[in-house]
Formats: C-alpha cells, structure tokens, sequence
C-alpha cells in the first residue's frame, strides 16, 4: 500500500490546525448541516469532514459512517492537501495503484468513488477535506464539484468563527452567563445580540431620564425667579394703581372744572374706563403669573430631579404633571378634534417608587395614545361626521384603583387605531417601531417595560383591538420589598 507524502510545510500545516482547537470536540449542529448538504447535493451515502493531524484523520462530522477516526496513512485526505487548490476526485478507487490496496477500499466501507475538497486557511495551509463517497464507480458534474469547493469554504468560515467566539470568551470570561451560550455559536450570537440591546436600552433610558429632568428643571428654574418678581410685584403694583386711581377720583371731584387741555386729555385717554378695566388687567396678570407659578411647580415635579432614590409618592399628582407637560398635543387641530381626557380616580395610598421614572412611563403610554387617536382622527372626512353616531371624540381614559389590597392598578385606555395583531407580541422589544423614520426610535415601551417590571417588580400588559381600542395596564406593589 502506498504511503501519502508530506509536503515541506508540514510542521507549519499542523500549527494552522491545532490552532482551531477543533479536534477531539463534539459534534456541532453548524458542521454536520454542511456535511448532510455536502451527502445530498453529491448524492452520496457518506459524507465527512475529515481533519488530519500528525497521526490520523478525524472527522468533526460524517455522514453514513461509524468510525470516529482512521490512521494517517488509510486517508484519501492525505492526497487530496497536497494540491490544495484543486479537489481530488477518484472515479474508481480498486483503479487507483495510491488506493488500490488500500483496507478502506479492500473491506469496509468499501470506498469505490472519493470526491474530497481541501479545506484551506485563510493562510493558505490545507487542514483536511469535505469529501463525499460512494461504494460504487462514479463522478461528479460540474456544479456539484463547484458545490463542494463552495461547501468547503464554508466549513472554513466556521472554524473561523468559532476560533474567534473562542477568544472572545477568554477575553469576557467575567460574563459567566455568556460562557454557556458560547458553544453554540448561533445561540451565542442571538444572546449576544440581546443583552447589547437591553445594555443600550438601559443606557439610553438613563441618559434620557437625565437629560429630561435636567432639562425640565433647568427651564423651571429660569422660568421661576422672573415670574415670582413679577407675582410679588403685582400686589404693588395694585395698590399703587389703586392709590393713583382714588387721587385721580379726588381731583375729579374738588375740581370738576379743569383746564381745557386737562379736559382734553381725560376724554381722550377715557378715564372712566381705564379706572374701570385697569383693576381687572391686574387681576387677569396676577391670574396668569399663579398659572405660571403652579405649572413650574408640576415641571419640578415631573422631573424630581433630586429623588434618586425609592419615595412615597402621590401618583395622581405624577398622572396630572405629566398630563401637564402633554397638553398642547390635546388641543384640536386643523386635522382632528380636541383630545378629551377623562380621569376617574380612585382612593389610593401613596406609592414606594421611583417617581421620575413612573412619570417616564405615564408619558411614553400617554404620547403612544395620542399618536393612535392621531392616525385615526385625522381625516378631515371624520371631523366632518364627529357628531354622527357612528363617531367616536378621540378620548384618553385614566383610571386608578386598588388591586388585590396591596398593589396600585393604574390603567390608561385609548379608541384610537389599534395594534395590530401581528406586531402585539413585539411592542416590548428593544428600538420595534411601526413610526415613520424620524419619528419613533422603538424605546419607549421598552424602557416602560424595564421601569414597571424590571424595576419595581410589578405587571406592564395591554389589550387591543385593531380599529378600536389599546388599554394598558400598569401594576406595580404599593409598598417597596
């Protein structure tokens, strides 16, 4: 029998294999789905991928065949690396003087027909083959051969990358959840995926949260000091008029015959008006500064910058702030109607939670709501018919409770479009969108995800129906654990 030759980069061949750490491995779903490919294109009942080492050939994956390994000098491999550039085909292999004599052609698995594809590094070193065989005389056509350089290259690249996921895992070896999925390198890449997803989730929740509260009470603050000049002032101002007013009454009645250009001026200016609607201007700004007081108030509320930490808190009072916040988008429009907002509050304690948080979450639901009442109150046709019986006014309904004694139920209900029935199991998940580019990133009801369930351990869930209704569902324990 004769003995396959080495070639003069043998040592440096041999390093390039054992660096893929592949040998003596268990089977891999990834390998044996490019050997069964390789049996059924070629339609061959064997099929392997073949590694040989300094001793023997091993087969990561085989297809039709027991034997888990076969000495050095039995393998049709050992020929077929020493032109890496082309496939070794053996038509018929008792007509062969390298296989002729050959235990594997002689007896079992009486190989007649040997296709064996090089696979090659990325270095240029040949490590073993993907092979088909037959126990019967017979060849390839060209697209199967161009099939099986093509598979070959594929076996390659997984090597590759499960080389690379290797030393990923030494690199993250802190990650003891990671390590598990790393030997599956299709499940490991899923899960990889994911926890980056939930990392920028949870980033960019906390760079929001920041930015919003930082940002509200920034404008709360520049917007507190000039209105409580101009509310402490008004009160001066007032009496000042007052006084003015009395002593322009005065002179009105110990000289009721002022000098012509006096009597000129007074018909001009129209005191007695001026007297009577000067007052009620003072009254309508003191009106208007407390309006500003009270929404700088409910801004530094919403964003409770400097509460980091759990507090017990009025979650009516959040609701209100952040209905606040939203009102100019419940205003009617050219397009659609006024947005009406019915609030049916129960009698609730106050709530352990983060508040800044919650009220996040209040506004992600409370905006979704109005961009559903939105797509489908803005047809011009439906405010013609707004009055019909068939029409629903867009409405936002708020509802609270006490569930099960120690959890508060707050629940917030639209009638606008709906979700659809084929997107409702992917509204949780990270930067799912069904807005327009530009208009929605996909965070919203991810972070409100991470908040109510994550965060405070309690129920964030919804009912839909497609053209009519989205109800939420947010449940979270009254008192902290």
């Amino acid at each position: 029998m004769n003995i396959p030759p080495l070639r003069a980069n043998e040592n440096d061949r041999l390093r390039a294999l054992l660096q893929y750490n592949i040998l003596d491995t268990e089977a891999e779903q990834a390998f044996d789905d490019l050997t069964a490919i390789a049996a059924q294109i070629c339609n061959t009942p064997i099929a392997l991928i073949s590694l040989l080492d300094a001793n023997r050939q091993w087969f990561k994956s085989k297809v039709g065949l027991e034997a888990q390994e076969t000495p050095r000098e039995l393998a049709f491999c050992a020929y077929a690396i020493l032109q890496p550039e082309n496939l070794l085909i053996v038509p018929n292999a008792e007509k062969d003087e390298r296989f002729a004599t050959n235990p594997l052609v002689k007896s079992d698995p009486n190989i007649r027909f040997y296709a064996g594809a090089p696979l090659v590094t990325p270095d240029g070193f040949a490590i073993g083959t993907l092979c088909t065989i037959d126990k019967i005389p017979r060849n390839l056509n060209p697209e199967q051969i161009q099939a099986l350089q093509a598979l070959s290259r594929q076996v390659i690249s997984q090597l590759e990358l499960r080389m690379n996921l290797i030393k990923l895992k030494q690199n993250i070896t802190e990650r003891k959840q990671v390590e598990q999925n790393l030997r599956d390198t299709n499940k490991q890449l899923t899960d990889t995926l994911d926890k980056l997803q939930r990392t920028q989730v949870q980033l960019i929740q906390s760079e929001k949260m920041s930015s919003l509260g930082e940002m509200v009470a920034g404008i709360a603050h520049e917007i507190n000091n000039p209105v409580n000049f101009i509310y402490a002032n008004l009160g001066y101002v007032n009496t000042y008029v007052q006084d003015l007013l009395d002593l322009l009454s005065l002179y009105q009645q110990h000289y009721p015959h002022p000098h012509p250009e006096i009597k000129d001026k007074t018909e001009a200016i129209d005191t007695d008006f001026l007297a009577e609607d000067l007052p009620n201007i003072l009254s309508s700004m003191d009106a208007g500064a407390e309006r500003i007081q009270n929404i700088v108030l409910s801004l530094r509320n919403f964003s409770r910058l400097d509460e980091a930490e759990k507090k017990a808190v009025d979650i009516h009072e959040g609701i209100d702030n952040t209905l606040l916040i939203l009102q100019h988008r419940f205003n009617a429009t050219s397009e659609r109607p006024e947005i009406k907002i019915i609030k049916e509050y129960g009698k609730t304690p106050k709530v352990s939670c983060y508040a800044a948080q919650i009220n996040q979450v209040f506004l992600n639901i409370l905006s979704n709501a109005i961009d559903a009442l939105e797509e489908k109150f803005n047809q011009k046709q439906e405010i013609i018919n707004r009055t019909s019986n068939n029409h629903q006014w867009p409405t936002i309904r708020i509802r609270t409770n006490i569930f099960r004694q120690n959890h508060l139920l707050v629940r917030i209900a639209d009638n606008g479009i709906g979700i659809p029935e084929e997107l409702q199991a992917k509204i949780f998940n990270p930067f799912f969108t069904t807005k327009p580019v530009g208009k929605g990133k996909g965070l919203g009801l991810s972070i409100s995800y991470q908040v109510i369930v994550k965060k405070h351990h309690g129920i964030l869930k919804y009912r839909s129906t497609i053209g009519k209704a989205t109800e939420f569902w947010i449940q979270i324990p009254i008192k902290s654990n």
